[in-house]
């Protein structure tokens, strides 16, 4: 195996808490069950990132395609998504989703993932073409400013800002981690762009092109996606995640935020988990407390976007401590 833990050898050290991990069943239980005969799930007409999602959050309890009460699942959820796979390497449907930036990002991160534990060589192949063609489109589809848009630099106009910038950027970084070859060029830029986009408070904008008032979301997802990259050292780091604790400590969704905590609590539970136990147990405490009290009786959770969508931030957050994907790991 390339990297990672299989899922009869779970490092997973932290405390067991009988509540998180009841919430969690519940949770993997009603994705699974809620998986299309295609192998998808879809929420705001975004099954490419839905699908994605979902799959990352049932491999983060340790199952792989062959191993785990979700092998199955995982299965057909790559099966979906390499069959969404475009001739120039884009993972999705420009025609029906006109934010395909974001699936094709999430697409990358969850296969990247998968390959680290494929134990079949055909279908670790057939992963390694797939990323390789992904990573490709990424690097084409970045803007001259080093971001990305909703849609490829030539589709949107050399568009970019924030948000889907960032999961590209942590999708390439799964891939380079699994062996995919990225160039350095390619992340380099997209972390000046980053910085670029940074104001004086230490928070980030929405856009090179379009500045604003800092983003706590935006901010707390470029701080993961900087850590992703051991980018822990930068001067502009400790500002962000001094404006990120200002605004975000105490689950609030912070100034500028939009309605979208799932996706703020998404990427910040990554940065705290990576600050250290010191500082990750009490807030994991706070937050999980927070989720869990959410949950619906038949184990999802709803909100924006759609409760698929919802239900997968929310198991990823809560499984982190068990440290399966090498994405998330200290």
């Amino acid at each position: 195996m390339a990297y990672g833990s299989c899922y009869a050898k779970n490092s997973f050290a932290a405390k067991k808490d009988e509540k998180t991990d009841a919430s969690i069943d519940k949770g993997l239980k009603w994705v699974a069950k809620t998986q299309s005969s295609l192998g998808h799930w879809t929420a705001g007409g975004y099954p490419a990132a839905m699908t994605a999602l979902a799959g990352t959050a049932l491999i983060a309890s340790g199952s792989t395609t062959t191993q785990g009460p979700y092998a199955k699942n995982i299965r057909k959820a790559v099966d979906y998504l390499l069959g969404k796979l475009r001739q120039n390497g884009l993972i999705g449907d420009p025609q029906s989703d006109n934010r395909y930036t974001y699936g094709h990002g999430f697409s990358m991160l969850f296969l990247s993932q998968v390959l680290g534990e494929e134990e079949d060589e055909e279908r670790r192949e057939e992963l390694i073409e797939a990323l390789t063609k992904a990573c490709d489109f990424s690097g084409k589809a970045q803007t001259p400013s080093g971001g990305w848009g909703y849609v490829s630099a030539k589709d949107g106009q050399n568009f970019d800002e924030g948000s889907t910038t960032i999961t590209q950027v942590q999708g390439l970084r799964g891939c380079r981690n699994g062996g995919i070859v990225v160039p350095a060029d390619i992340i380099d830029r997209a972390k000046e762009y980053i910085y670029g986009c940074k104001n004086a408070d230490g928070g980030i904008s929405y856009s090179s092109k379009n500045r604003g008032s800092s983003r706590p979301a935006i901010t707390a997802a470029a701080l993961a996606t900087l850590y992703n990259a051991g980018d822990y050292d930068s001067k502009h780091v400790p500002e962000m995640l001094e404006y990120c604790k200002k605004n975000l400590t105490n689950l609030s969704e912070g100034p500028n935020s939009f309605g979208h905590w799932h996706y703020t609590y998404l990427y910040y539970s990554q940065v705290m988990y990576r600050t250290g136990n010191k500082e990750w147990e009490p807030f994991r405490d706070k937050l999980y407390g927070k989720i869990i009290a959410e949950q619906t009786g038949d184990g999802s959770w709803t909100g924006n976007i759609g409760p698929i969508y919802v239900t997968a931030c929310n198991l990823v957050m809560l499984q982190l401590d068990k440290a399966y994907l090498p994405i998330y790991q200290r």
